[in-house]
């Protein structure tokens, strides 16, 4: 392709195993130093650093400085879109990466994709906000309609400064171990805060899960059912 976008650069920096290591850890939504993620990566501090250097170059990162210390984050929710895709689509053509442990189905239950729910609770958020008609899909595109604005004001969820974000308000994110769509957009990020809010989940150090109590976990059911078919 002589004109237009040009994705093989993108596709050579999220390419590297090194480099897309990184950007897997940054997901998360949490900013890391190059320590921890040459960690993330195995490879030297060194080769870390040059390797940041191409990412933020890309527009894939951005830094910020703090003190003695140099933090790094994913440049915006489009890239942790772009990646949460990615995740998806090479699971569905079975490319997955094999890694053993307890944290697997946690992962899969209900872990932070950059700032908002994803896996199988994030998804069935999604589909109860749909299948009650407070969200309304019309191909790629998602808007909230009166009776969900009703139903987020009375979460207690003030709309007005979401809808004057330069964010989208809903946007749709392919979730790549339940292979459906999960919500992201401001108001994703604003019902995951609520969720902190009501003290129904936690966020377990260091890593993207998200646990919720029982209690925790019946609300989320009572708040957000899925429709019988």
């Amino acid at each position: 392709m002589k004109e237009g976008p040009d994705i093989t650069l993108i596709g050579s920096l999220i390419g590297d195993p090194a480099r897309a290591n990184m950007l897997s850890a940054l997901i998360s939504g949490k900013a890391l130093t190059a320590s921890e993620l040459a960690n993330e990566a195995g490879i030297t501090l060194q080769t870390t650093s040059a390797h940041l250097k191409k990412l933020e170059l890309g527009g894939l990162i951005r830094q910020r400085k703090q003190g003695r210390h140099r933090y790094f984050n994913l440049a915006d929710e489009d890239v942790a879109t772009l990646l949460e895709t990615m995740m998806g689509l090479a699971a569905k053509k079975g490319h997955i990466r094999t890694r053993t442990g307890p944290k697997a189905p946690e992962m899969r239950k209900a872990r932070v994709c950059y700032n908002h729910l994803a896996g199988e609770f994030g998804v069935q958020m999604y589909d109860s906000l749909v299948g009650r008609g407070f969200l309304q899909e019309d191909q790629d595109e998602i808007a909230i309609t009166d009776s969900g604005r009703d139903f987020i004001k009375g979460l207690g969820i003030d709309l007005d400064p979401l809808q004057k974000a330069k964010r989208p308000l809903c946007k749709s994110c392919l979730d790549w171990s339940a292979r459906r769509s999960h919500l992201a957009g401001s108001l994703g990020t604003a019902l995951l805060d609520h969720i902190y809010e009501k003290g129904w989940a936690k966020r377990l150090e260091d890593v993207r899960i998200v646990e919720f109590s029982r209690r925790g976990e019946a609300a989320f059911h009572d708040q957000f059912p899925l429709l019988a078919d």
